[in-house]
């Protein structure tokens, strides 16, 4: 039986050898749910739910609904048990990759992502940190608007800026986050801007850059 933590690391070289310059990052927060693995691409953002052998679907049916309301593709990875009815689970945009328990995890793409129709720049541009939002303000000529909300400029940067701009520019900001840095980018920022600085959080989101 394969369970999740016998699917990451294989699954995460076979998306490599198959989408070429990628980053993923893991258990990100969308709506009420995490998504196992976001895989950076160069313009769109793809999510990535894994069933294991030892998964069953009870919570599937909320997970793709917030799948859906946050990235440009999305797929599902499913071991031999779920194989066979896992089409049944997902909309038919989503995209399917089985895994065999072999002499190691064989990943196969049963069924290519289509893009998502569903998707909400609102809620996809939620995985930018404020200094990250700031940039692409920067980038687009855009007022700053140091004293509102995170979420005021993240949908003044969606009412302004067109989405085959914004696309390249959120995945530029993704492919460079550092996690080894971002706390103390964040608090410069928050000082430079005349906000409070934050009590840090033990960090739980990692990623990794293949180019």
């Amino acid at each position: 039986m394969l369970y999740d933590k016998d699917i990451r690391e294989p699954l995460f070289e076979f998306l490599e050898a198959s989408y070429g310059k990628i980053r993923l990052l893991e258990e990100q927060v969308m709506g009420q749910s995490r998504a196992d693995v976001v895989m950076v691409t160069e313009d769109a953002l793809y999510g990535i739910e894994i069933k294991s052998d030892a998964d069953t679907y009870a919570r599937l049916k909320r997970q793709v609904e917030d799948y859906d309301r946050y990235y440009d593709y999305n797929m599902i990875v499913v071991g031999t048990k779920h194989a066979a009815h896992v089409s049944e689970h997902v909309p038919d945009w989503w995209g399917i990759i089985t895994v065999d328990e072999e002499e190691k995890a064989d990943f196969y793409l049963l069924r290519e992502p289509k893009r998502n129709p569903q998707m909400d720049w609102q809620c996809k541009i939620e995985i930018l940190w404020r200094p990250e939002l700031a940039h692409i303000q920067e980038q687009n000529g855009m007022y700053a608007y140091k004293n509102k909300s995170k979420r005021f400029v993240a949908d003044k940067i969606v009412e302004t800026v067109q989405p085959e701009l914004l696309a390249p520019q959120v995945s530029e900001e993704l492919f460079e986050r550092d996690y080894t840095k971002i706390w103390e980018t964040i608090q410069n920022y928050r000082k430079e801007n005349g906000q409070k600085p934050r009590r840090r959080r033990r960090r739980r989101r990692t990623g990794r850059k293949k180019s």
